[in-house]
């Protein structure tokens, strides 16, 4: 598959391609830094994101939204998920994948409160999350558009590939030792899945693994 990564450059965004390249597909990795790209089995566009264009897009099967904006602009997530849907809307070939945060999962079966509103959030990643919570509920009414947003577990940290993890819905999920936990690694192992099977069509879903 012809796979396009937004910010393959950042962390979640490497993890991706790596995930990607070994699986055989075709990637192209979309930064504003190319020198941050150094797989030469990678084909590098050099745009920023909010120059993208409709045109830059659509010649992929799946692109892959791996954008973190900076601190102080947390918006931007919101700007960027928007330039990404009228890019995409209407494109029928091409699904858009989000990378997003953990901060707007459930913490209860009702729904009523989500974790970036329980005590002791670090306010500091406050921000994010409610932008990208808001760049979740704007995909959920957009028409036209095939998408699928990936939340994290609360620790997402660089680790170890295990190629295991468990899938959930829209609730914060914990593992065998009671930890909302899952390694870069493993991240990229379950947005491939999903790229190469699709489970989560227009809707949102997170992933936890074990840490040990």
């Amino acid at each position: 598959m012809k796979i396009a990564i937004i910010g393959a450059g950042g962390k979640a965004g490497n993890a991706i391609l790596q995930e990607a390249l070994e699986r055989g597909h075709e990637v192209t990795a979309i930064v504003r830094n190319p020198f941050k790209i150094t797989d030469e089995r990678v084909s590098v566009v050099q745009k920023d994101l909010f120059d993208l264009t409709r045109g830059d897009l659509t010649g992929h099967d799946v692109v892959v939204n791996a954008y973190a904006a900076p601190a102080g602009e947390e918006h931007l997530h919101v700007d960027a998920g928007n330039v990404l849907i009228a890019a995409l809307k209407g494109a029928a070939q091409t699904r858009l994948i989000v990378v997003g945060g953990a901060g707007s999962l459930y913490v209860d079966e009702a729904k009523t409160a989500r974790v970036m509103d329980t005590p002791g959030f670090p306010p500091e990643y406050f921000p994010t999350a409610s932008n990208q919570g808001k760049n979740l509920d704007i995909l959920k009414k957009t028409e036209q558009l095939h998408w699928t947003f990936v939340s994290p577990s609360a620790m997402f940290a660089l680790g170890r590939r295990t190629g295991s993890y468990q899938s959930g819905k829209d609730q914060l999920l914990v593992n065998s030792s009671g930890e909302s936990y899952i390694s870069y690694e493993d991240y990229a192992v379950a947005i491939l899945d999903e790229i190469e099977h699709p489970q989560h069509r227009n809707e949102r879903f997170t992933v936890v693994s074990e840490s040990k």
